[in-house]
């Protein structure tokens, strides 16, 4: 299910405070990078990425990977940072983003 723009937008302001979980560089979508992204959307529900790609097109490539890979909804991209959100409903609330800030 997409998500709202009250939830993007709610997501977005507790993401503004957060520090990029997962860089993915010149190398790509390795496994090491798809296995700490599901160890991240697992813990913290939302997380920031930053992309160190320079290509525009070749970043929002990888960004949409990303989110697929994930199965994680796309909340906000500014410049090489995305924001991702994943439900998680075993959520340990010490952990996650989204019940910390609220």
């Amino acid at each position: 299910m997409p998500l709202t723009q009250e939830q993007k937008k709610q997501y977005k302001s507790i993401g503004h405070h957060l520090k990029p979980v997962l860089i993915v560089a010149d190398n790509g979508l390795t496994e090491g990078v798809l296995a700490e992204l599901e160890r991240a959307l697992g813990d913290h529900e939302l997380i920031k990425i930053k992309v160190n790609i320079l290509d525009r097109e070749a970043r929002l490539a990888a960004i949409a990977e990303l989110c697929k890979v994930g199965k994680a909804d796309l909340v906000q991209v500014i410049g090489k940072m995305a924001l991702l959100y994943r439900k998680n409903f075993s959520v340990n609330k010490q952990l996650s983003n989204v019940h910390r800030f609220k």
